[in-house]
């Protein structure tokens, strides 16, 4: 028996949502048809879809006017209608998912080659996220594009000179109010709404981005934002359970009461309670960043440099990106740019290893050194997996070693990058990265450790 997902969802999340999902389901009874439909209401989802059950399915209907994180239907027919086709038309969308062709597993995972392998090894990890981590990197995930976008955009402003915007009325000036004062203006306000959406769905989104604004208006900061975003994120979760409405007014309480009341509640707290203490703490490590020496900054450089190679992408990984990102806030610029060099070391480090000493690695390890390269001038960690993969041991340490001791020379130049993402792309930008020439050579020095390591520890193929 064939077996259908379907999807529905509509803007407010109240009434059609619902309507649509009974409708789909009451007519696949009748066809003799099985069917497991998601519901994305106000409240949040509920039925969720799970990866097992995408897989075994033949098709999916969505029958949605919102967003359905439909990216995660890869490689499956897909029927798509609007929520109001789901309550007028089921028969029509059942009868036309099951008319259509499936997808060949092999059509699906053709092209298995380097650059699949460390697509599916992020799939994974993120799959396997749970709890405060999933949430963090939810709220993460989320901001990266304005913080990228803001700051390439910023970096672009420093092309007339690095003090031009201020100069009002010019194109530096509208620049950096776009990237300054418009992007980067969100990140925190993005980032504590998010992680409260990931705890709580739609209902965490209006607390969370008060909080995170608030935190920002607090000078908080990033820290105040995580602390905001799971305040608010807990407390709307709770809300959905613990406030009881006649069924009649159900349809009241995502849309006016918990939005309501959960913003005031952590308003308040944000005001009142937490956002003076968080201040002193951020402006503390503000401080001691701008004026720490230079056996502090080597420390530095080197534990963030660690970090970024431990486990390429996972959650060592993550916790120094993050730190580095949250500090663009606060217009501290060095551990940016120590985090960026030391993760672009490990796939270049391995690159170099493959033409260097090529008795040591296949075939198919030297082509995929070649995708690794092109991985590693784009600031993609994420390129060393496989090779960590095939040879933790020898590879892991290998990488540390070269990406420690890039961000260890990358914060001893003085280097500071104002773009958190882009690779060998964003140095091409004038001014975009201070002291270039030294910060260059650091990442090349940490690739040629990499690779000298690699080759030292690896032994000859057969």
């Amino acid at each position: 028996m064939k077996k259908l997902l379907a999807v529905t969802s509509c803007p407010t999340g109240i009434a059609h949502t619902y309507m649509a999902a009974e409708s789909l389901l009451k007519t696949a009874a009748e066809k003799g048809v099985e069917l497991k439909v998601e519901k994305r209401g106000a409240l949040g989802v509920e039925d969720e879809i799970t990866e097992q059950e995408i897989a075994a399915a033949h098709a999916i209907i969505i029958a949605a006017d919102t967003d359905v994180e439909e990216s995660r239907f890869a490689g499956k027919p897909v029927v798509k209608a609007g929520v109001a086709e789901g309550i007028k038309n089921p028969i029509g969308l059942i009868e036309e998912a099951l008319s259509m062709q499936a997808v060949s597993p092999s059509a699906v995972a053709g092209g298995a080659d380097y650059a699949a392998k460390v697509e599916r090894a992020k799939q994974e990890r993120s799959a396997k996220r749970t709890g405060f981590y999933k949430h963090l990197m939810t709220g993460v995930s989320n901001m990266l594009p304005l913080v990228v976008a803001g700051g390439i955009i910023i970096a672009l402003s420093f092309i007339f000179g690095i003090n031009a915007f201020k100069e009002e009325g010019t194109l530096a000036a509208a620049l950096m109010s776009i990237g300054g004062g418009a992007a980067f203006a969100l990140m925190v306000p993005v980032l504590s709404g998010f992680i409260a959406f990931s705890i709580a769905d739609r209902v965490g989104l209006a607390p969370g981005l008060v909080g995170g604004m608030l935190a920002s208006q607090l000078g908080a900061g990033f820290l105040g934002g995580i602390i905001s975003g799971f305040l608010a994120g807990y407390i709307a979760q709770w809300m959905k359970t613990a406030v009881k409405l006649p069924k009649t007014l159900e349809g009241v309480k995502p849309i006016l009461i918990i939005p309501v009341l959960s913003t005031l509640i952590v308003g308040l707290l944000m005001i009142y309670v937490i956002g003076t203490p968080v201040k002193s703490i951020m402006d503390a490590l503000t401080q001691w960043l701008t004026a720490m020496n230079s056996t502090n900054a080597v420390f530095l450089g080197l534990l963030l440099g660690a970090m970024m190679a431990f486990d390429m992408g996972g959650p060592v990984n993550k916790a120094a990106y993050t730190f580095a990102v949250g500090l663009l806030a606060s217009q501290v610029y060095g551990p940016m740019a120590a985090v960026m060099a030391a993760g672009m070391t490990p796939p270049l480090g391995l690159w170099l290893a493959t033409l260097i000493a090529k008795n040591k690695f296949t075939k198919e390890e030297r082509d995929a050194g070649k995708v690794a390269s092109v991985m590693g001038i784009s600031f993609i960690t994420e390129g060393a997996i496989p090779f960590a993969a095939a040879d933790p041991l020898r590879v892991i340490p290998s990488i540390m070693l070269g990406s420690a001791v890039t961000g260890a020379l990358s914060m001893v130049f003085g280097a500071t990058l104002h773009a958190p993402h882009g690779g060998i792309f964003v140095l091409a930008i004038p001014n975009a990265v201070t002291h270039l020439a030294a910060y260059t050579a650091a990442i090349a020095v940490g690739t040629v450790i990499t690779a000298v390591s690699v080759m030292m520890l690896k032994k000859k193929v057969a």
